[in-house]
C-alpha cells in the first residue's frame, strides 16, 4: 500500500475550527511537522479539505 508524507506549512491559528480538528486528525500539531499515513480514501478526504495548510509528497517503500 502506498504511503503518503503529510507535512503542515502553514500555521492553524486564523484558520476554521474544522480545519484545526482535521490537521490534528491527520497527526499535525505545529508548522513543519510531518507524519506519514496510508494512502487511503479517508486520508485523501482529509487532506482535501485543508490543502492549503499542508504538503503531500508520496513515500516510496
Amino acid at each position: 500500500m502506498a504511503q503518503l508524507k503529510v507535512t503542515q506549512i502553514r500555521s492553524s491559528i486564523a484558520t476554521k475550527p474544522k480545519h484545526r480538528g482535521t490537521l490534528r486528525a491527520l497527526g499535525l500539531r505545529g508548522i513543519g511537522q510531518s507524519n506519514v499515513l496510508p494512502d487511503r480514501p479517508e486520508i485523501q478526504g482529509m487532506i482535501a479539505r485543508v490543502p492549503h495548510l499542508v504538503k503531500v509528497e508520496e513515500v516510496a517503500e
